[in-house]
């Protein structure tokens, strides 16, 4: 269900039709209604938006600037087609730079915080139950920006949120979570929990953090070869 945009405007009279055409394609992206590769067809958008092609032209040209649409010789605009490589590297880097700031965060996190990290590693169990995989995702994220939290390196936690945003764009884009991988990820956030707790050297930390994100990428790596395997035989 498309909400119509003059609903809309009664409730913000300061979003543009631009705007709203961005919020609209932006969300059938994220959530999969657009699926990677789907040809963005700008006139019929704005038939069912209600508005000129205008707007909509505008709305893909900056979902170009984010990412999400990619413009493809006698094609037009097409949702971004998943990049293995790039989610692969830009998920390698994250390794690296989350791992360091943790262990920077450490040396001054808060005791009283511990019980935050577990409240949250309890709704990842809660929405991997449920097959949430957003929710999973987001509170992943949650986990992670409070662990990273104390780290007085203000450069770094920037390149770190940066990094982050890039893996959400590429992830959502065609790695879809992985159950078996999402329930590991949660038993390795309680020893993280317990090396936060138990006050661990700065080496163990980031060692141990980094080793965590890089086994998304061998788990990754691991289904890959199991499904090629199984279209091979």
């Amino acid at each position: 269900m498309i909400l119509n945009y003059h609903s809309i405007m009664k409730n913000n009279s300061k979003i543009s039709k631009q705007q709203y055409a961005y919020k609209v394609i932006k969300s059938r992206i994220l959530d999969g209604r657009y699926p990677p590769g789907y040809k963005i067809v700008i006139d019929q958008l704005a038939r069912e938006l209600r508005t000129s092609a205008i707007p909509v032209r505008e709305a893909i040209r900056n979902l170009e600037a984010d990412g999400l649409i990619h413009f493809k010789p006698y094609s037009g605009a097409i949702v971004t087609p998943f990049n293995e490589k790039e989610y692969l590297e830009t998920l390698s880097v994250l390794a690296v730079l989350e791992g360091f700031a943790t262990a920077i965060s450490a040396q001054h996190f808060p005791a009283d915080r511990i019980n935050e990290l577990t409240e949250i590693n309890e709704r990842m169990k809660e929405a991997l139950n449920d097959f949430d995989f957003l929710m999973f995702g987001n509170c992943n994220r949650e986990f992670h920006s409070l662990t990273y939290q104390y780290c007085n390196n203000h450069f770094l936690t920037e390149n770190i949120k940066s990094t982050w945003n890039r893996l959400d764009r590429v992830r959502k884009m065609g790695a879809a979570t992985k159950p078996a991988r999402a329930k590991k990820s949660i038993e390795e956030h309680e020893v993280i929990i317990d090396m936060l707790r138990g006050a661990r050297s700065f080496e163990e930390i980031e060692a141990y953090v980094r080793t965590h994100k890089l086994n998304t990428v061998q788990a990754f790596l691991e289904e890959k070869n199991d499904r090629e395997l199984r279209n091979y035989t």
